[in-house]
């Protein structure tokens, strides 16, 4: 089979109606292949966890392969790179979502596994204040020797506030679309994104001439959460996209900082509402998100101490220990080099808590002890 063929079936089976990444994932599985999916007969489909008959009669339809050939051809002429979830190029932290997508479309040149990846989201109704937060947030980070990645959404207000400080202040930044790759929306913000391709990139999980509809924007802020190890709202109003972000990286078990406005600002007081429901962490300068994040704190590289001998560890478990052997580690990163899915490092991390041999950190950083 073609590797074009083989990317049409991965694009095909994202396409399928009624069929979202969760019973994708779990078709994948049963039958052994994305190309086998649509080979398989429908009373097998049907057998299949989640599926039913009305699913397992689209899949056996296999009309959307004629237009996952057709956005094949696209993404080839477009030079765009497919990240499926199986791949090894998939982003890591994304991955470890249970509802992340099966696909995504990426043009650019970011590290979407930067050690260090922040969202930054908020009203569209930008305030002065709000615009005078997102710059002085990031020409902070920018003074620092570690390298970080922001991520928005490229929308008016405070997500392409974000995006035009890390132009300026020379900060990797991508941009999360709700739509394809082929369209800008806003067309206004064309040339931020365009720039943006030079020192960062553009992300869709959607394909080439997608409508512009509300609910794409809001299927797409779980990218824009689950691609970073931290989401920060600037400024929102008491309902809005960025809370919806917010409320996403906190069922990720991500960490959420907001910064505190006048009870008095129409747009800050979606910020105090979460501050005060303890949904997200009261930052007001990139310092108080360094030091929540564990990120002002040198690595130790220091030889570990010999755990004891009389504590029995499975196998999993001692690889984790091994690791750390070599020094403190985040969690994203115990997760990249165990090869291991985030839901069973977490598991192992506070068994191995439990037994006394690690401590966690702030910022969802682990020591031996």
């Amino acid at each position: 089979m073609e590797i074009s063929d083989n990317l049409a079936h991965k694009i095909a089976i994202s396409l399928i109606p009624g069929i979202g990444s969760v019973t994708a994932r779990s078709l994948i599985a049963y039958v052994g292949s994305v190309e086998g999916v649509f080979q398989e007969k429908e009373k097998n489909l049907m057998k299949i966890p989640g599926v039913g008959e009305v699913n397992a009669q689209r899949v056996v339809r296999q009309d959307v392969l004629e237009r996952a050939k057709r956005e094949v051809d696209f993404i080839q002429k477009n030079k765009i790179q497919t990240l499926f979830y199986l791949d090894e190029n998939y982003p890591t932290r994304l991955k470890s979502c249970s509802d992340s997508p099966i696909i995504l479309f990426y043009k650019g040149n970011a590290n979407l596994n930067e050690r260090r990846i922040i969202s930054v989201v908020g009203t569209r109704n930008a305030t002065n204040y709000g615009k005078e937060i997102c710059d002085e947030l990031i020409r902070n980070f920018s003074e620092k020797s570690y390298r970080i990645l922001v991520v928005s959404g490229l929308a008016y207000g405070i997500d392409v506030q974000a995006h035009k400080a890390c132009l300026k202040y020379n900060i990797p930044t991508v941009g999360v679309f709700a739509h394809g790759l082929d369209n800008i929306y806003p067309q206004l913000h064309a040339p931020v994104a365009a720039k943006m391709l030079e020192n960062g990139g553009l992300i869709s999980d959607f394909i080439s001439e997608t409508k512009i509809d509300r609910q794409n924007f809001l299927r797409r802020n779980r990218i824009i959460a689950g691609l970073a190890d931290a989401t920060i709202i600037v400024e929102s109003a008491e309902k809005g996209g960025a809370l919806v972000t917010a409320d996403i990286a906190n069922s990720y078990n991500r960490d959420v900082f907001a910064f505190p406005g006048r009870s008095s600002d129409l747009y800050s007081r979606g910020c105090n509402k979460i501050i005060k429901l303890n949904e997200a962490t009261l930052v007001e300068n990139q310092a108080d998100i360094e030091k929540a994040m564990n990120w002002d704190v040198k690595i130790s590289t220091a030889k570990a101490v010999q755990t004891s001998l009389f504590v029995e560890l499975s196998p999993e478990e001692q690889k984790l220990v091994d690791l750390l052997k070599g020094g403190d580690r985040f969690v994203d990163e115990i997760t990249i080099e165990t090869k291991l899915p985030m839901s069973k490092v977490s598991a192992l991390l506070l068994g191995l808590e439990f037994k006394g041999l690690i401590t966690s950190l702030p910022g969802k950083m682990y020591r031996l002890k």
